[in-house]
């Protein structure tokens, strides 16, 4: 688990980022963040949250194998 936990790694949060904006988006019917969920569809172009997650679990994967 820790190969694949670094947040003091920017490529680690450049992956986390887009598996957390996905989850947001993914589960906006029960927090009700439409405002936040607007945003983050704006800002990455209207992309499925299914595609947001899987990008994020790809790079932290990506990132821990390469260790």
């Amino acid at each position: 688990m820790k190969k694949y936990f670094k947040p003091k790694s920017l490529t680690w949060w450049a992956s986390f980022a887009p598996l957390i904006a996905g989850l947001v988006v993914a589960f906006e019917p029960l927090h009700g963040w439409l405002a936040v969920t607007g945003t983050i569809n704006a800002l990455t172009g209207g992309v499925p949250p299914s595609l947001l997650i899987n990008a994020g679990l790809v790079g932290i994967g990506v990132r821990g194998a390469m260790k």
